[in-house]
């Protein structure tokens, strides 16, 4: 049966229910397709939930949420991440209900210039000229935090002089009132060799690509240096200046200034569907995002999936990158563009946060295709069993098989029961040892196998496509054993699960498997092993509960748990009751009892 078509109203909500709850930028699209609103949001699923969860007041957010009728969804690493792409959106799409920035600055970056004695200033304008940008930065105090740390720590010039070899060496130029404050070491009069101030622009620009770690260290150990001479003054200057870079938050990851006109492509995929997302950096920012679906109609390999989204990508947004990061080496060749698939760096971070999004796409279609179909997901997760397993037969039935004794005594067994992946409880069985004496769980897997498939054989009730037995190559042997013996083995796939490592043994093969320890298939089988597992413990518990309270009272025929009750109401104990006369007790439990009472404990 076909699902229901879904109305507008449930099918966003079946986008909200399957958000992430992670930073990122949220967009609300009309019915014609139009951007109406860009919005960022520390955690998505609940910034946008708050839409939709509340009858608003009359006014534009009222009106706003009565017009979406789609969201999208960019996903990324840190709120400051979202700012400057919710920024970059705004100023692109020009959204009905966004705010708009009437003199439309951007934010300001860090510029290490390209001279002969670079200058380090903040600014809103890229120039390509050589010199080095970082930032963006959307919290402006971490900015001139960090100036202002870069100033102490290094003597860098402030000033607009053209310091060139040839004007220095003709003496065209005097120290200013930054020499004498110590904030300059007076490269314009010679007094700074080139070499020395190219070190420390060296370590500079390692800070504002957020590599502090030494510096931090050193002063750390300064200002421990100088708590111990007693100079808490500098001390606590020195600390002001660790607290600045340990705040410091390196540049962000979503804009970097130097990449420029670049594509990124990333891709996801499974049996039916492909997922692809794309990327377009303009001037360092990301200024188009989309993730799309392709279905599969002849097993194309994931290279020929993406090679026809980059052409649809490319010709719909009219690209003209010439470079194109992607995730894997491409056979396609596109006039004068190159491939680039990048190992490290900031390209490699682009990539990140591209695969990031289209493998969170991936996961919210398959939920949401799970929610109109709930047997979808047992379909699926039994088909990664099957395939897991090598098995002949889709697992629509699975048993699994679980010890409990102590020391042999109280020993009992349980059976648990998964239907289409799910436990069906009212299947569950538990077994009382019979046949064993003492502690001897090969002899006791083999009486509960024996009794459970012996009994469904003869009722003629359905089998189960996989048994486990929770225990390694002894528990298998015994129920291979009986397997064989009831002409099951090779018609139902058995399996054991040792604790250990969770490896998976077969029938007659020496070396287990091993499943991903995130594989669905291993958390369905260790699902029924626990299961299996509580349900033997809990049916231990209560006979090992009733098995410590007995007395020499339930041996004598005719005593009742009423009789027993009231006796240890009045005597507390067997002893007590032993010790009192035959008028005590039958004037608890009449004489009649009471004669029967004495003459069994006497013996």
């Amino acid at each position: 049966m076909e699902p229901q078509e879904l109305n507008a109203s449930d099918y966003l909500k079946g986008i909200v229910s399957n958000l992430p709850e992670g930073p990122g930028i949220y967009q609300y699209l009309n019915s014609e397709g139009t951007i109406i609103y860009v919005g960022k949001a520390k955690n998505l699923k609940r910034r946008v939930y708050s839409y939709f969860s509340k009858e608003h007041e009359p006014g534009k957010t009222r009106i706003l949420v009565s017009k979406i009728a789609d969201i999208r969804y960019i996903v990324v690493n840190t709120e400051e991440d979202a700012l400057l792409l919710e920024n970059n959106l705004i100023k692109k799409y020009k959204p009905r209900y966004n705010v708009l920035l009437k003199d439309d600055k951007t934010y300001p970056s860090i510029c290490v210039s390209n001279e002969y004695f670079p200058r380090i200033f903040k600014t809103r304008r890229v120039i390509r000229d050589g010199s080095s940008y970082y930032g963006p930065y959307s919290h402006l105090p971490s900015m001139h935090a960090l100036l202002d740390l870069v100033k102490h720590l290094y003597p860098i010039r402030t000033c607009h002089l053209n310091l060139i070899p040839e004007n220095i060496r003709a003496g065209k130029f005097k120290v200013c009132l930054e020499y004498h404050l110590k904030n300059c070491a007076g490269p314009c009069v010679g007094l700074y060799s080139h070499n020395d101030y190219m070190k420390n622009i060296a370590e500079i620009k390692e800070i504002f690509k957020g590599n502090t770690q030494e510096i931090s260290r050193i002063l750390f150990q300064e200002m421990q240096n100088l708590a111990k001479e007693l100079k808490f003054e500098e001390a606590q200057k020195v600390k002001n200046r660790y607290d600045l870079i340990e705040n410091y938050r390196a540049k962000s990851e979503v804009v970097s200034s130097v990449l420029h006109n670049i594509d990124v492509f990333s891709i996801a995929d499974d049996e039916k569907s492909a997922f692809i997302n794309y990327l377009h950096i303009t001037n360092g920012s990301i200024n188009q995002a989309f993730t799309f679906e392709y279905k599969k109609k002849l097993n194309e390999t994931p290279e020929e999936l993406l090679s026809l989204g980059i052409v649809e990508m490319r010709e719909r947004y009219k690209s003209l990158s010439k470079e194109i990061i992607v995730p894997f080496e491409m056979e396609m060749q596109l006039n004068e563009i190159v491939f680039t698939v990048p190992q490290r760096g900031d390209k490699k971070k682009l990539l990140d946060l591209s695969l990031m999004n289209v493998k969170q796409y991936k996961v919210d279609r398959l939920k949401q295709a799970e929610k109109l179909n709930p047997e979808q997901r047992s379909i699926r997760i039994m088909k990664k069993i099957q395939s897991d397993l090598h098995l002949k037969e889709l697992p629509m039935h699975i048993e699994c098989f679980d010890n409990s004794n102590i020391q042999g005594a109280y020993p009992v067994a349980s059976c648990v029961v998964f239907k289409k992946a799910k436990p069906s409880k009212k299947d569950y069985r538990h077994f009382n040892i019979k046949t064993v004496e003492g502690p001897n769980d090969f002899a006791s897997m083999e009486e509960v196998v024996y009794r459970r498939y012996k009994r469904l054989l003869d009722e003629d009730q359905p089998l189960p496509q996989l048994v486990i037995v929770d225990g390694g190559k002894g528990q298998l042997s015994s129920a291979q054993k009986i397997f064989t013996e009831l002409n099951l083995f090779g018609k139902i796939t058995l399996i054991g699960i040792a604790k250990r490592l969770e490896e998976i043994f077969f029938p007659n093969d020496p070396y287990p498997i091993y499943l991903d320890k995130n594989s669905e298939s291993l958390k369905v089988i260790q699902h029924l092993r626990d299961e299996a597992h509580r349900f033997g413990i809990t049916f231990h518990r209560n006979k090992r509960s009733k098995g410590q309270t007995t007395s020499a009272l339930d041996e004598i025929k005719g005593i009742g748990e009423k009789t027993k009750t009231a006796l240890f109401k009045e005597f507390k104990s067997v002893k007590r009751i032993k010790e009192a006369s035959f008028e005590e007790i039958a004037a608890i439990v009449g004489d009649a009892k009471a004669k029967n009472i004495l003459e069994n404990l006497s013996k």
